[in-house]
């Protein structure tokens, strides 16, 4: 420890308009944060501001990213000024890289007031690439702002409004410039600054081991690593995207359970992630789903940049539906022991992610709850022991064992199941669609498109929606007759704390219990995403082995019609098709 103290500063700046988080946090692209002066401080600062003084003095918080291009530069300024704005400690992963559910574990594991994570989840990186800075609070979740909210909604939104107000009016940031933190040793660091009666504390820790931990107080170790490395062990392939996710993978799966090495690729975290895209999709995955095709792997996984979501793969490329997903592990989930200890208190699922889950909820006799998009709505209903296992259609699954999504989880969840069942992928799926029945479902998206262009389809709809022009309506497409029994904008409730939060997705829901869902997203960070989403239940057991495109082509058909969607934003067809 350096005998002089390090001088804190007040510097003055200029507020920005446009640092309202979205659903995931300050996301834009990496040059805004490079080229704007002070813009990364301003924002900072704003986060360390919205926490009360007394609260933030000696406190410790946790900082983690998913080591894109920026993320060390970043650091550096969350270091100096979380010192100079009064907060005890810091706890960062090793070389500043953390997954987002292991931020999740480790500010519960250290009592934290919070952490920052610096990641853009699924979007890509490098220095043309996407930049994001969100906060998590004490109970490990995200602190997010839904695009379109109404009303009031969780009690996190009031953190991430005072975050957003303070922004707009910042005239100052405090930091301590001399500081330096060596990211690359695990060690425990302190500094001496101006007028502080204790110093400050940086500890540089080991990003997977106390993930790692809970995961073993969750899974039965020991049968996973049967499976994986036993006699009759199967074979796997986990493609890390080089994101987050590749510490994780090569030490729990391969040095713990004993995968061999070559089970885990693209595992070294790259700032621009190889230049791909890292998105655990069937369009951003293509080279996982064609070795899968092969045939040589009984299991295959990908995760995003940033280790929160999944896409699990069968034997042959079989490609299992995220909705499918959580419904199946509802389905097993006495399969992992964590859940033969405590329970489960209730199932959950975003609306624009299909009924699938409410099928296993409706016969296992468990509540089913339905929220809008955005983690944080999940968490709320599980910091109130109503919520135990969770999902959404965009590639994430979770439990109450953190307050973020959780792609190892899943990943390891879906494994368990393989060990208790014995089954293949497909047949497990296959098994759970004759019990259930099927809900196909696919998701289009259109990335990128013009804005003012999003925003008029979606009041242009959401008006029909309200003169109820859509009511009673018959749509005939070939053989098939739809006739809509509902439509609205869907709006929710909270159980928890009777908050409503409205705007929530345009929602087209016809007589046969089919869906068409129109939401704009703020994941990007560029023009909007439009997103459609077709849901349509399936129980003849003659029909629900077809492929999804094909039953829900008709729905497609009445979802582009209705919103003129190709028209109004000048596309042929959608980014992406899941």
């Amino acid at each position: 420890m350096d005998d002089s103290p390090l001088q804190v500063l007040t510097r003055p700046t200029a507020p920005y308009p446009d640092q309202r988080p979205g659903t995931s946090g300050l996301r834009k692209k990496v040059s805004v944060f490079q080229s704007k002066k002070d813009y990364l401080q301003n924002f900072v600062q704003s986060i360390y501001s919205s926490i009360d003084l007394l609260d933030r003095q000696g406190s410790t918080m946790v900082v983690g990213g998913d080591g894109r291009y920026f993320n060390q530069t970043a650091i550096e300024v969350i270091v100096q000024m979380a010192a100079a704005n009064g907060v005890g400690r810091l706890v960062i992963g090793h070389h500043g890289i953390m997954s987002t559910p292991a931020v999740s574990c480790v500010i519960r594991k250290y009592k934290a007031i919070g952490g920052i994570v610096l990641t853009a989840s699924h979007n890509p990186g490098g220095r043309e690439g996407d930049f994001g800075i969100k906060f998590n609070t004490a109970n490990g979740g995200a602190v997010t702002r839904e695009e379109g909210t109404g009303g009031k909604g969780p009690a996190q939104d009031a953190v991430t409004n005072r975050i957003f107000q303070i922004s707009r009016t910042i005239e100052e940031y405090a930091i301590c410039p001399e500081l330096r933190v060596d990211l690359a040793t695990l060690s425990k660091q302190t500094f001496d600054l101006e007028n502080k009666f204790k110093p400050f504390t940086v500890e540089i820790v080991d990003s997977v081991e106390s993930y790692a931990n809970m995961l073993r107080n969750i899974f039965d170790f020991a049968a996973l690593k049967e499976l994986l490395s036993g006699e009759n062990h199967i074979k796997i392939q986990l493609d890390a995207m080089h994101g987050v996710m590749g510490p994780y993978v090569k030490r729990i799966l391969c040095e713990e359970l004993g995968s061999p090495a070559n089970s885990a690729i693209n595992c070294v975290p790259l700032q621009d992630f190889g230049g791909q895209h890292p998105d655990p999709n069937l369009t951003y995955a293509a080279d996982l789903v064609e070795t899968m095709r092969g045939g040589q792997y009984d299991f295959g996984a990908a995760f995003d940049g940033d280790g929160d979501r999944n896409m699990i793969l069968g034997k042959h490329g079989f490609f299992v539906n995220p909705s499918d997903s959580v419904a199946v592990i509802a389905a097993n989930v006495f399969s992992i022991p964590y859940f033969q200890h405590t329970g489960v208190r209730g199932y959950a699922r975003s609306m624009p992610t299909s009924a699938a889950l409410d099928n296993v909820a409706r016969a296992t006799k468990i509540e089913l709850y339905e929220t809008p998009t955005g983690w944080k709505f999940f968490g709320n209903l599980m910091d109130a022991g109503k919520l135990s296992l969770c999902g959404e259609e965009s590639f994430g699954t979770g439990a109450d064992h953190i307050r973020e999504k959780d792609g190892l989880w899943a990943v390891l969840a879906w494994l368990s199941i393989l060990a208790t069942r014995e089954q293949s992928v497909e047949d497990i799926i296959k098994d759970h669609w004759q019990t259930f029945g099927r809900n196909f479902f696919t998701k289009y998206d259109y990335e990128e498109v013009d804005l003012d262009a999003a925003i008029q389809m979606m009041e242009d709809l959401e008006l029909m929606i309200l003169e109820k022009a859509f009511m009673g309506q018959r749509f005939a497409v070939g053989e098939k007759l739809y006739q809509v029994e509902k439509a609205d904008n869907f709006e929710y409730t909270d159980p928890v704390d009777g908050r409503i939060c409205r705007n929530q997705g345009l929602r087209i829901i016809f007589t046969d219990g089919s869906r068409i869902i129109y939401r704009l997203s703020g994941t990007g960070s560029v023009g909007a995403t439009v997103r459609v989403y077709i849901d349509s239940y399936e129980k003849d057991p003659d029909k629900i082995f077809r492929d999804p495109q094909v039953m829900l082509a008709p729905l497609v058909t009445i979802a582009l019609k209705v919103s003129q969607l190709h028209e109004r934003t000048g596309r042929s067809g959608p980014s992406v098709i899941t």
